[in-house]
């Protein structure tokens, strides 16, 4: 029983990571690297408080998304209406953090999807190698050489309008850029000494690869997918913007710009405002992005 008892000592050990280091205190250094970056965590705080607006959007909007102030459309800012009416009078104010749902549920959802599809294929070429990686890496290659919106809107054409396939088509395009990263690093770790102890172990493929490589790449998916849900939520209001994406009455902020563009001298708010949302937005999770990629970088765990 001692034995085996070193020897599970031994294998927890290096499953721990190939540098030596616990997953504790690599992500708590990282943690602590990232708030020394006051831009990422102003960054953070604003990717917080977008996500909170969307939560608890019913309690803090003054009307319901659909309420229409009949006789008061294209109204500009005012005590009503923060940010001013539509062409149906409903509050622009109001659409717009019910439209904050809309853009995070698709890069939330769309980006799970892209980063399931890319890490299989990715952790698959790069552990067989061979033939089996040259088959995924041309396959990889053709999805990476359509243009991303354009095949989001032949996907959209093919699947219909509607929120569940903006999931889908965002989804089965983003993937082919996590894939090669975890591709690369799936071929340096396979190399590693926990690997190798896993497989003296008895360890099957599939399980070396599910609970030894990908968990040793969570740092590279976080940063990945962070970086590629401002290029979801892009995707889904370009969609949205030309009719491909959520329909009405439900708001997205790719539809509203979409809208007010026939009213633009009428109430320039309209169309500016959920453009400002969809910036903040955006500019907010790429610069949370890099910090990420810089605050788990081990090449700066002693910086």
């Amino acid at each position: 029983m001692g034995f085996f008892k070193r020897k599970s000592d031994v294998f927890s050990s290096l499953i721990e990571g190939a540098e030596g280091v616990s997953y504790t205190s690599f992500y708590h250094d990282a943690f602590k690297r990232l708030r020394r970056d006051k831009v990422a965590m102003v960054c953070l705080a604003v990717v917080v408080l977008i996500v909170l607006a969307a939560i608890f959007a019913p309690l803090i909007t003054p009307y319901e998304e659909d309420y229409m102030d009949i006789g008061n459309e294209l109204a500009g800012p005012s005590a009503e209406h923060w940010l001013g009416t539509d062409e149906f009078g409903r509050d622009v104010f109001t659409r717009i953090i019910y439209g904050s749902r809309v853009s995070l549920m698709v890069g939330l959802v769309a980006e799970s999807i892209a980063v399931a599809i890319g890490l299989i294929v990715g952790a698959v070429a790069g552990f067989y190698g061979g033939k089996v990686d040259a088959v995924l890496s041309r396959i990889i290659e053709i999805f990476a050489s359509f243009p991303h919106i354009l095949f989001a809107i032949v996907v959209m054409f093919v699947l219909g309008t509607g929120i569940i396939n903006v999931f889908i088509a965002v989804g089965v395009v983003g993937w082919t850029g996590l894939a090669r990263v975890i591709r690369s690093q799936i071929m340096q770790l396979k190399q590693k000494e926990y690997v190798e102890a896993a497989r003296a172990s008895g360890g099957r493929n599939m399980q070396i690869i599910f609970r030894h490589l990908i968990p040793n790449c969570l740092s590279t998916i976080i940063v990945v997918a962070t970086m590629n849900i401002p290029s979801d939520i892009m995707y889904e209001a370009s969609l949205s913007f030309l009719g491909l994406g959520v329909q009405p009455p439900q708001a997205s902020w790719g539809s509203m710009i979409s809208e007010a563009r026939k009213f633009i001298r009428q109430n320039p708010g309209y169309s500016v405002f959920p453009g400002v949302a969809l910036i903040i937005t955006v500019l907010a999770f790429n610069l949370l992005g890099d910090a990420l990629r810089d605050a788990l970088d081990p090449r700066l765990k002693n910086l």
